[in-house]
C-alpha cells in the first residue's frame, strides 16, 4: 500500500497559517513492518512535516529500536548513554526513565505501577510534575479546578559527551483518559491553553527562528549555545520559571567542582540554529535549562552595523544575562497559537524530528492513573549541522 499522509487536527487555537506544515498522520503502513523505500519516504516526511502520527498500531520494543535506529544507522546507544541516567541518582531526569531490560534503548515512562511489562516485574513511573521543577507552582485549589503547566521545554539530549539524537519515538501503550486541562503559563501576559490530559505539547525551532526580528536573527545565526558540564546533575538544585522555558538566576545550580568527573573536551558547544537536511531550513535549537554560555561571532565582512546586536562578537557567560537573552528569543515561540498539544489515544506511535522541535510534558495524574509509554531516541553519530555561510550572511 502508499503511504497516505494528512494534516494533524490542529486545536482550535492555533495559528492555521504558521501552522500548515506542523505534523502528519500516516496511513496505509504499520511503522514496524516498512520496506527500505518506505523507510527513507517516512524520513522525508519526518523532515518537512518534523512530527508524524501513527494511529492504531501495536508496535514491539524491537520495531521501535529498528525504525528509530533508521534514521542514524551508526547510533547505537540511548540518548542519555544507556543505562546512564538510572545510576546518576542527582540527575533530574532519574526519576523518569525505566530502562526494558531486552531492548535498553528503549524506555518506560508514564506514571501509576505497571507490572510483568516487557521483562520488568514492576515497574513505579511518575509522571513529572511542574511542583518538582518551576519556583512558583499552581496551588492545589486550582489544581483541582484543572489548572497546569509546562513542566519543562526540552530537546532529548545529554548535551555533554554524547550528540543530541536526530529523532524520537513515542509509543502509548496506556492511555488514561480524562477531562482537559488549562495550561496556564503565569507570565504576566495571561496566556493559556486548553490542552488534553498528558499531552505532549510541541512546537517548531523553524517558527521560532522565522518570527524573531532582524536584529535577534543576527544573533541567532552567528550564535553557538554552550551547555553545562553533566547539565541535568549541574540543574538539579535550581528551578524553572513558570513557563519551563528555562532557569531562575537564584545561584542554586551545583557548582562544577561537585558534579561528576568531567572534562573539557566533551562539554558541548552547539549552533543555537540546526539546519534541516531536507528542507534546508533553520531551526532555533536550545535546551534554555541546560545553558551556560553563548559564544557570538562578529558580524560577517560587509554587514551593515546598524542596530545590531554583539557585533565584534561576545562570549556570554553571566547566567542571568545567557538566560534573558534565550528567554527573549525562545518565548514568541511557545505562544498558545504555536503550540500542538497532541491528544494521545492508545495505540499511538508519534515520530518527532528532535533536532527541529522542542516538546514538553504537561499535566498531572493522580497516583491511580496508570499510564504506560515507550519512548526511544539514540545518542547521534553527528553533531546538528549549524548555519552555511550563505545563510550568516542573508540574516547577520
Amino acid at each position: 500500500m502508499a503511504i497516505e499522509i494528512a494534516p494533524l487536527p490542529a486545536p482550535a487555537t492555533a495559528d492555521a497559517e504558521r501552522m500548515k506544515d506542523f505534523g502528519r498522520e500516516v496511513k496505509g503502513v504499520h511503522p514496524g513492518k516498512l520496506t527500505p523505500e518506505q523507510v527513507e519516504e517516512v524520513k522525508e516526511l519526518l523532515y518537512k512535516y518534523n512530527a508524524l502520527l501513527f494511529r492504531d498500531v501495536v508496535v514491539t520494543p524491537e520495531e521501535q529500536y529498528v525504525l528509530t535506529k533508521a534514521f542514524d544507522p551508526e547510533s547505537e546507544n540511548y540518548g542519555h548513554g544507556n543505562n546512564k541516567t538510572g545510576s546518576t541518582k542527582k540527575s533530574i531526569l532519574h526519576p523518569d526513565l525505566k530502562t526494558i531490560p531486552r531492548v535498553p534503548q528503549v524506555q518506560l515512562i508514564g506514571n501509576g505501577t505497571v507490572y510483568d511489562h516487557e521483562g520488568l516485574a514492576e515497574a513505579k513511573l511518575k509522571h513529572p510534575h511542574h511542583k518538582t521543577f518551576h519556583a512558583d507552582v499552581i496551588s492545589d485549589e486550582d489544581e483541582e479546578k484543572g489548572y497546569t503547566r509546562f513542566y519543562r521545554w526540552h530537546i532529548d539530549a545529554a548535551l555533554y559527551d554524547l550528540d543530541p539524537p536526530k529523532v524520537t519515538t513515542l509509543y502509548g501503550l496506556k492511555v488514561p483518559g480524562g477531562a482537559t486541562q488549562i495550561c496556564r503559563y503565569d507570565d504576566g501576559t495571561g496566556d493559556e491553553l486548553e490542552v488534553p490530559l498528558g499531552t505532549t505539547a510541541f512546537v517548531s525551532g523553524v517558527t521560532m527562528f522565522e518570527i524573531l526580528p532582524p536584529e535577534l536573527k543576527s544573533v541567532a545565526v552567528r550564535s553557538k549555545v554552550r551547555y553545562a558540564p553533566h547539565p541535568y546533575v549541574w540543574m538539579a538544585p535550581a528551578r524553572s520559571n513558570t513557563l519551563g522555558l528555562g532557569l531562575l538566576t537564584e545561584n542554586k545550580e551545583l557548582p562544577l567542582s561537585e558534579l561528576p568527573e568531567w572534562s573539557q573536551d566533551k562539554v558541548k558547544a552547539l549552533p543555537m540554529l540546526w539546519k534541516n537536511p531536507v528542507t534546508g531550513g533553520l531551526h532555533y535549537q536550545v535546551h534554555p535549562s541546560g545553558a551556560i554560555a553563548i559564544e557570538v561571532a562578529p558580524l560577517p565582512e560587509g554587514a551593515s552595523r546598524e542596530g545590531a546586536l554583539y557585533p565584534d562578537g561576545a562570549i556570554i557567560d553571566n547566567l542571568g544575562e545567557v538566560r534573558e537573552l534565550i528567554y527573549k528569543m525562545q518565548r514568541p515561540g511557545i505562544a498558545p497559537s504555536l503550540v500542538y498539544p497532541h491528544d494521545w489515544k492508545e495505540n499511538d506511535f508519534v515520530l518527532f524530528h528532535n533536532r527541529g522541535v522542542l516538546h514538553s510534558v504537561v499535566g498531572a495524574f493522580k497516583p491511580d492513573q496508570v499510564r504506560a509509554f515507550h519512548q526511544c531516541n539514540l545518542a547521534a553519530s553527528d553533531t546538528p549541522a549549524g548555519p552555511t555561510e550563505e545563510d550568516v550572511k542573508r540574516y547577520a
